[in-house]
């Protein structure tokens, strides 16, 4: 008994060191990046700044028409742009100079005059990336002293498109370099330092990315959290066969070309770099579980008490309800905590650890984005039997949404974890090219159980959520509403994250989508607040890929 509380206190111990670890990691990038991101790029404003060479990131733009490369959409590129300089020393003294140049340049006058009468001989930026109509009013100035230049920077013509995804070129301990997403990740061979050459050979990168899906779901995504006023929220479409990502959005997001207008916090790619406890759309992996060991089949009856106690602590179901006699099917259809944990208690507990990480949890995907975290799935290492039982409904764990989406791309492929990819390929200056190939992580489950489970998400959405039903088409998913844990051992009050995951067709799966939408407003589950979205998206991707009705 003396060692197992001394077991419990060191694993307490190790849970608390990772939470401080992890609340430090947060306050780094908050503040103290931000912070130092402000000062650099302040320091930098009184200096012309080129870019000199750098790759360029494409994603796909399948319905262009013409050639291979000319299906491409150009996400980040070099641009020169114009900008406005003095001479103080040159500029002779007139104290309508100011006010013509504010006027011209929409910028407040007095630091302008203040500026001018300093008369230093250095040079001085007035303003950035100005249009050509100031341009040309600068320039009939014909001021001595006072002119227009151009410099070199980095530009990002799809704007907000894919913006957590591609990340910016910021300023690092050593100049220019990219901050977040793939600018950080491949900043090596966008550099053309990867090579290790004196002469920079930088590459290009070309993602995955769909740019018609990608700026659909973005402006779904969009519409979901506002119309529930959340926080934030994410969306992944992911190919199952592959591993390869279509779309990945994140919202609040940002604009690249003018990144230092937005809050660090927006730079985040939540679907690779923040977790969340899954709720009930883990269900589906834990009857997998059951199913694979052959504890249960779909048909496997069990007689639902509605509440049962588990080492002092009573779990229920979230309508509070007995169901009575009910299969393996219904316990998904009707999300029953009491049925999951029925299926863990049947499974035991090294198989359940087993399985989970077999499906990916609770570490790393590989995904090429920087920053990935790992998931937390250390409640399974205590040993305690309700943290596996709590685990078996999705609380008390936490998983990542690129790493929730791969395991049910594994359900819906035939039972194949692939390594999830975001980067077709990297086309080197000499033309060689860097071909992304599928990639088998593992295999968690059977063929055989990846079908039945695909069947049993069927029936939860043909038996549950008919605002996520298409006629014609058989549809597998499953929601999540899950508490939001509070720090000190418990979950706030009233305050959840929805998540909906699902694939279509089911019998031969083109494509899995999963949102997440954090701290909405006014609606307590997932169900309601995210099957019209998924819906939308669905149907959309059928007709994309004009994919016939299979019932």
């Amino acid at each position: 008994m003396r060692h197992d509380s001394l077991r419990i206190k060191i694993f307490f111990g190790i849970v608390l060191l990772a939470a401080s670890l992890i609340a430090w990691r947060l306050f780094i990038i908050s503040y103290v990046r931000h912070t130092f991101y402000r000062q650099t790029a302040l320091a930098q404003q009184e200096n012309i700044s080129n870019v000199m060479i750098r790759g360029n990131i494409f994603i796909q733009d399948p319905k262009a028409s013409g050639s291979e490369t000319s299906q491409r959409f150009l996400t980040a590129t070099n641009k020169k742009f114009p900008l406005v300089y003095v001479i103080p020393s040159l500029i002779p003294a007139d104290s309508s100079l100011a006010n013509k140049l504010g006027e011209i340049l929409n910028l407040d006058p007095i630091p302008i005059r203040a500026l001018l009468e300093t008369k230093t001989q250095n040079t001085k930026i007035l303003a950035r990336k100005i249009s050509s109509e100031q341009v040309d009013a600068i320039n009939q100035l014909g001021l001595k002293g006072a002119g227009i230049r151009y410099e070199t920077d980095r530009f990002y013509p799809g704007g907000l498109l894919a913006a957590n995804v591609i990340g910016f070129l910021g300023y690092g301990d050593t100049g220019r370099a990219g901050q977040y997403g793939i600018e950080s990740y491949f900043e090596d061979e966008l550099s053309g330092r990867a090579d290790g050459k004196t002469t920079p050979a930088p590459a290009n990168v070309v993602l995955t990315i769909d740019r018609n899906i990608q700026a659909f779901v973005e402006t779904k995504l969009q519409e979901v959290l506002e119309k529930w006023n959340a926080e934030s929220g994410s969306v992944i479409v992911q190919d199952p066969a592959t591993g390869k990502i279509i779309s990945m959005a994140s919202a609040p997001t940002f604009n690249p070309n003018n990144y230092g207008s937005s809050p660090t916090a927006s730079y985040i790619n939540q679907n690779t770099q923040q977790i969340f406890e899954p709720g009930s759309s883990f269900k589906p992996i834990t009857m997998a579980m059951g199913l694979d060991t052959g504890k249960v089949n779909p048909n496997t009856t069990f007689t639902d008490p509605g509440v049962i106690e588990i080492a002092g602590r009573t779990i229920h179901n979230f309508d509070n309800q007995a169901h009575g006699l009910v299969t393996m099917t219904k316990i998904l259809e009707k999300s029953l905590n009491t049925g999951a944990a029925y299926v863990q208690s049947l499974v035991g507990q090294e198989n359940f650890m087993n399985y989970a990480i077999n499906f990916g949890f609770g570490q790393k995907t590989g995904i090429s984005l920087p920053a990935e975290v790992s998931g937390d799935i250390a409640n399974l290492y205590s040993g305690r039997q309700v943290n596996y039982v709590t685990a078996s409904f999705g609380q008390g764990i936490a998983v990542t949404p690129i790493q929730l989406i791969n395991a049910y791309s594994a359900i819906a492929n035939g039972g194949k974890l692939m390594k999830p990819y975001i980067v077709e390929r990297i086309i080197h200056e000499n033309g060689e090219e860097d071909v992304t190939q599928p990639e088998v992580a593992s295999i968690p489950v059977t063929g055989k159980t990846s079908e039945r489970v695909r069947a049993m998400l069927v029936s939860v959405v043909d038996n549950g959520f008919d605002k996520a039903r298409i006629k014609g088409y058989d549809i597998a998913g499953k929601t999540g509403t899950a508490q939001i844990a509070d720090g000190k051992g418990g979950y706030q009050e009233g305050v959840f994250i929805h998540d909906f995951v699902g694939f279509a067709p089911a019998s031969n799966p083109k494509f899995v989508i999963l949102i997440k939408m954090n701290k909405p407003q006014g609606i307590t589950f997932a169900a309601d607040s995210l099957s019209p979205t998924f819906r939308e998206i669905t149907q959309y991707l059928l007709n994309y890929y004009n994919i016939p009705p299979t019932r």
